[in-house]
């Protein structure tokens, strides 16, 4: 990844701090995108630079086009290209479908996949006249099975899915790889705050009888980002312990 410049969104914790840091690490130049800590997102910039990469912190809330639009010309302007655009950010509002607001469910479509949007068309003109580049869209499981209790974050995740397969026809012949990842259950604050029964009834679900951590995501964005992968399009890789089996 020497010399690559990668776009993480939503990488000031978990998942996309994991893949932000994984790709510094690698040798690329990581813009790592927040919309609400600044604090948080430093602190994923101090730790890659304190690992030897480099990095630099971005606001933006990708569910707004305009401000999408503005971040991809702020990042042209100072790097002059984008390599490898991870669209990570995303949000939970779970509840079932008799219970779920109108809110919950809009705002869930438009930061998960309207943003995923957002972020790939603003991009996708620098792509084309680069004639090279990667997309990875994080998924998940729950857009493969979906979940019960979560109708507005299964569809928002099975929409980035097919979203993935139609860019990736569009972009292939310039030379644009297009992929998703499909987490499973990982680790995060969120499950870090899950009484051990819950955890223990998700882990029952998962043949390789463990939850998931940040560093398996972003292995498999490094791979996907990485020369390895450039004749693979149009995939979705779940990264799961076998759970969608």
């Amino acid at each position: 990844m020497e010399g690559k410049i990668a776009l993480v969104t939503g990488a000031s914790r978990g998942i996309g701090s994991a893949i932000a840091q994984k790709l510094a690490a690698a040798g690329a130049t990581v813009i790592v995108n927040y919309s609400g800590s600044e604090a948080k997102a430093q602190e994923v910039v101090e730790k890659i630079k304190a690992a030897g990469g480099n990095a630099v912190a971005m606001k933006c809330d990708v569910s707004d086009f305009g401000a999408c639009k503005e971040l991809a010309d702020a990042i042209l302007k100072e790097f002059g290209r984008l390599d490898v655009l991870v669209n990570n950010a995303g949000i939970t509002k779970d509840g079932l479908i008799m219970k779920m607001t109108e809110s919950d469910f809009d705002q869930v479509i438009a930061i998960n996949l309207k943003g995923t949007f957002n972020m790939i068309q603003n991009f996708s003109r620098t792509f084309l006249k680069q004639r090279s580049g990667k997309i990875i869209n994080i998924s998940s499981v729950s857009g493969v099975m979906g979940n019960a209790g979560q109708a507005n974050y299964s569809a928002s995740k099975a929409g980035i899915i097919g979203l993935t397969k139609s860019v990736a026809r569009e972009l292939a012949s310039r030379h644009v790889c297009v992929n998703a990842i499909a987490p499973g259950f990982v680790e995060t604050d969120m499950t870090d705050n899950m009484p051990q029964a819950a955890k223990d009834g998700m882990t029952q679900m998962i043949p390789m009888g463990r939850l998931g951590a940040p560093e398996d995501i972003a292995n498999a964005a490094l791979f996907l980002a990485s020369d390895a992968a450039d004749y693979i399009t149009g995939q979705v890789l779940c990264v799961d312990g076998g759970m969608a089996i």
